[in-house]
């Protein structure tokens, strides 16, 4: 893991942290070789349930690509694997959090598009800013799926910013927070979701993605292929048993 990128386990949860404060965590050639080596260190580590994403400092979650380093180098376009994306370049099972602690500016919203759950601190702020420097947005196709069109097409033309308040009013966040309560929030959430049957969650997870894919007969013929190994499981039994006995389920994710 490189200086850029920190990885911290706080119980079953894996909280890595873009470590760029006085770039405003801009994306550089360290931060991208760091996430695809923690992505990877997550999905490997069995005892690692959820991830939580985000930024050191109080100042930006992620303000995008390093436009210096870009324009060092002369980038065109980007590679498929370039950035370490989840769901595309990088799969990852289990669930994750973005939990953004300042501007999500460019692929600093991609960062926070591309995982499962986003909590906000109050005074951070959401930004699709490409068209004002030239580059471009093909990870933003999912947004149609995530938000209604005339939003997404006011924030893809104008890169004018969006509160987090708004943004969870659209949806897009999930909870909105004191700065102070960030990490804490985040903590509680991923933990909470720790907590239940591993093969469920990472079912339902794969459900939600397999239905943006698909029309109706087929997501739900999907959920049945997703859901049929739940049933089968040692858990299935094991979470009604514990039910009845009136105890925590210890679930042994098989």
């Amino acid at each position: 893991m490189s200086d850029a990128i920190l990885f911290e386990m706080r119980g079953p949860v894996a909280l890595i942290t873009i470590n760029r404060p006085e770039a405003r965590n801009a994306i550089n050639a360290e931060v991208r070789a760091g996430l695809h080596a923690a992505w990877k260190r997550f999905e490997e580590d069995a005892t690692a349930l959820v991830a939580i994403l985000t930024g050191a400092g109080d100042r930006a979650f992620c303000a995008g690509m390093d436009l210096k380093e870009a324009s060092a180098t002369g980038l065109k376009v980007p590679a498929r694997g370039f950035i370490p994306i989840l769901g595309d370049s990088v799969q990852v099972s289990k669930p994750t959090i973005a939990a953004v602690n300042g501007a999500a500016m460019a692929g600093g919203w991609l960062f926070a598009q591309m995982c499962d759950l986003c909590v906000a601190a109050d005074h951070a702020t959401f930004a699709i800013t490409e068209a004002r420097v030239g580059r471009g947005t093909p990870w933003a196709a999912p947004l149609v799926h995530m938000l209604p069109q005339r939003i997404v097409m006011e924030l893809l033309l104008t890169g004018e910013p969006m509160s987090a308040l708004r943004m969870r009013e659209l949806g897009y966040v999930n909870h909105v927070v004191p700065s102070a309560q960030l990490i804490p929030r985040s903590l509680e959430l991923a933990q909470r979701i720790a907590a239940n049957a591993p093969l469920t969650v990472r079912a339902a997870r794969a459900l939600v993605y397999a239905a943006t894919e698909t029309g109706r007969t087929e997501a739900l013929r999907t959920g049945d292929r997703l859901f049929e190994p739940v049933y089968l499981s040692e858990d299935a039994q094991e979470g009604p048993r514990a039910f009845a006995e009136k105890r925590p389920p210890a679930w042994k994710g098989k």
